[in-house]
């Protein structure tokens, strides 16, 4: 049972997955009981904390989640219009940057995430009236951190948003919307004032918690994306951090890349936070293999028939170097094969992905790489259970190198960016060398419009500073909502074109408040340009 054997104090988790996290702000169900109405004691402090974790799998992993938010916006992953299959909607106007405040993703977004933050309240609501509990600063203050990491979800896609800390609030209740610069600065108070109770070793015991590791890349985060969200560079800020995460000798890069992202990939090295998944115990799973993968491909991992929708921008696909294994480790292209390694038949001919679209409104089935990053296990019936590396040491390492880098210290961030770089090229191990020189220059990534294969009105990267270390970001990190937070930091999001997304307006960096939670919360008021 992996997930009593690995994941130590997640035996809870086992307990209480039938917890239905709640959306109304003013609602205060735990489980099927009140939270007034049951009595508690110290012995359930993890029964009591864990479904603030618990709904995180719903925030990453649920139906148009945060992944979709983050990289379909971005220029990297699409979900076409299939011939003959369908998909395209809403995902288009995810691509095309023409969303408004009906989009499902922004709504999913908010409702889940603020299903995280009423479960931290409503959890240190109850060890509070704990009797006889004795000291449980730390318990209060992890469930501080995580509600914080919440807000900086939030924070980072709507900027303005309600804080609410209390739980047990007056019927009716309407939270008032906070300014953006108030919610940057509740994020990094709440971060601060919690750290020095949060646990620092990286254990069986603190997998899948938030530990001081966890605080401090949020905290990370916000600074490095700190002149977007206030116009004020804290790259020192944001180095102090991860050098703390770095110097600690708790975290180390794996052997290979494709570990990170295995289906036992729990309790490793590289891992600074996870979201632990079991596809035996976890009511929410990736669905990622059914919505990539087309149809034929049931026959390449024995598995439930898939959906094929999305795929690799082939803009994308081009800037890779043929020796870099994260190329393979990532996307399946090419001709395929069944689990028995027999040519994967179409008819008459062997099935091919092709690193081609006609285009983002119209695209057959064969068309695009697909996303297979997260390990695809041959024979499965119920959804894989991989982990969410939400924070990686890898990412702590880049944040370094990025920060050196704006800071004048290029050559120091290419030997970072070398170090992440020499697992991926053992074949050609001279390649995984980059220089402070080509870190400063443009991306590879041929932006402009793409027809037919063809690219229309050409742009280039050549323009855009530091891209070329944007482009490491990208081969790392894809699929890892990463990049469209990535793409506004380096002034790309707006400004380029890629697949038929063209420049759109600039106020488009931030989310749409969305409309039903308008509807019910008269406080909340559009942001700019959604009106």
């Amino acid at each position: 049972m992996k997930l009593i054997r690995i994941k130590g104090w997640m035996v809870t988790l086992i307990l209480t997955i039938i917890f239905s996290s709640c959306t109304d702000m003013d609602e205060k169900i735990y489980d099927e009981v009140s939270a007034n109405d049951t009595h508690f004691t110290v012995d359930d402090l993890p029964t009591i904390i864990a479904p603030g974790y618990i709904q995180m799998r719903n925030v990453y992993w649920q139906w148009e989640g945060i992944l979709d938010l983050y990289e379909e916006s971005s220029d990297l992953i699409v979900t076409p219009a299939r011939v003959g299959i369908g998909w395209g909607d809403l995902y288009l106007t995810m691509h095309k940057h023409t969303y408004g405040p009906t989009i499902n993703h922004g709504n999913n977004l908010w409702q889940r995430v603020y299903a995280g933050i009423n479960e931290c309240n409503k959890s240190i609501y109850i060890i509070e009236n704990l009797e006889d509990a004795g000291n449980v600063d730390a318990e209060i203050n992890e469930l501080r951190a995580l509600r914080a990491f919440y807000y900086y979800l939030l924070y980072d896609n709507f900027r303005n948003v309600p804080i609410v800390t209390e739980y047990d609030v007056p019927d009716g209740f309407l939270p008032e919307q906070a300014e953006g610069d108030a919610v940057y600065t509740f994020i990094e108070t709440e971060l601060l004032e919690a750290m020095p109770y949060l646990r620092e070793e990286n254990t069986i015991e603190t997998y899948g918690r938030f530990t001081v590791w966890a605080a401090k890349m949020t905290l990370a985060k916000l600074y490095l994306n700190s002149e977007i969200y206030l116009g004020q560079e804290r790259w020192g800020d944001a180095m102090e951090q991860v050098d703390d995460i770095i110097e600690s000798g708790n975290f180390s890069l794996l052997g290979t890349y494709a570990e990170n992202f295995a289906v036992e990939n729990e309790n490793n090295q590289e891992e600074i936070f996870s979201i632990p998944f079991d596809s035996q115990y976890s009511s929410v799973n990736t669905h990622y293999p059914q919505k990539t993968l087309y149809q034929l491909s049931a026959q390449t991992y024995d598995m439930p028939e898939p959906w094929g929708g999305s795929c690799a921008i082939p803009q994308f696909i081009d800037t890779y170097d043929e020796d870099d294994s994260r190329l393979q480790d990532s996307w399946l292209g090419g001709l395929q094969y069944t689990s028995s390694d027999e040519p994967l038949m179409d008819g008459d001919h062997q099935f091919e992905y092709t690193n081609y679209l006609t285009s983002a409104d119209s695209a057959y089935y064969w068309e695009g790489y697909r996303f297979v990053k997260y390990e695809i296990p041959v024979g499965w019936t119920v959804a894989p259970g991989n982990d969410i590396p939400f924070f990686r040491f890898a990412d702590a390492l880049m944040i370094k190198a990025e920060c050196l880098l704006r800071t004048g210290n290029a050559d120091e961030a290419a030997q970072i960016v070398t170090q992440i770089r020499e697992r991926n090229f053992r074949s050609n191990p001279a390649k995984a060398t980059v220089t402070g020189a080509e870190l400063q220059g443009g991306s590879t990534y041929e932006y402009g419009e793409y027809i037919e294969g063809q690219i229309v009105d050409y742009e280039g990267g050549d323009d855009i500073q530091y891209g070329r270390f944007l482009d490491e970001l990208a081969w790392e990190f894809v699929g890892e909502h990463h990049r469209k937070q990535d793409l506004i930091r380096f002034g790309v999001y707006t400004t380029k074109s890629w697949l038929q997304k063209k420049p759109s307006d600039p106020f488009r960096i931030v989310f749409p408040i969305p409309e039903v939670q308008r509807n019910s919360n008269p406080n909340l008021v559009q942001n700019p340009g959604y009106n």
